[in-house]
């Protein structure tokens, strides 16, 4: 397994529209583990393949305190959503930026697992959130997108920031 390197916004990578998985193989299931081992590290509860600079449609995600239930979607579809909740967001590829966005409150998805078998899954509170956020990543969006321009522009200017006293 290995630790993927995770594009950090404003990347134009992130930006692409990840491509439909037409069948799940070996190198498939490979990606999974780096992907799982990647968001573990982080530490982070959800990673997309387009974070990784991968674009298909997949992602991860595993939002128990024990990081012990570790969820696989493949070419996932939301079929239905219903509510609005609003929470706070942060994401591996903008570090240290949280913001509350407003989403579904519940989604049922289908998705095929790491194993290419279908399911279906109805999700509330947190797992539905963690399930929008990591689709709009599948189809080239960043949470901080839902933000106002401003707020767009001084998250930009943060990250550049801390970027040059990186290096």
């Amino acid at each position: 397994m290995a630790i993927l390197k995770i594009l950090q916004y404003p990347d134009e990578r992130l930006h692409k529209t990840a491509k439909k998985v037409e069948q799940v193989t070996d190198d498939t299931r490979r990606l999974i583990r780096d992907m799982a081992e990647t968001m573990y590290a982080a530490p982070g509860v959800g990673l997309a393949a387009t974070q990784v600079d991968v674009h298909l449609r997949l992602f991860v995600a595993d939002i128990s305190e024990t990081h012990d239930q570790l969820r696989v979607f493949i070419n996932p579809e939301i079929l239905a959503s219903d509510g609005d909740e609003e929470s706070e967001e942060g994401c591996l590829s903008v570090p240290g930026v949280y913001e509350k966005v407003c989403r579904a409150e519940k989604v049922t998805v289908r998705a095929l697992d790491e194993n290419g078998r279908p399911f279906t899954l109805d999700a509330d509170g947190f797992l539905a959130v963690c399930i929008q956020h990591e689709i709009d990543h599948l189809r080239g969006k960043v949470f901080v997108e839902y933000l106002s321009q401003l707020k767009q522009t001084r998250i930009r200017a943060k990250l550049k920031k801390r970027m040059r006293e990186i290096l």
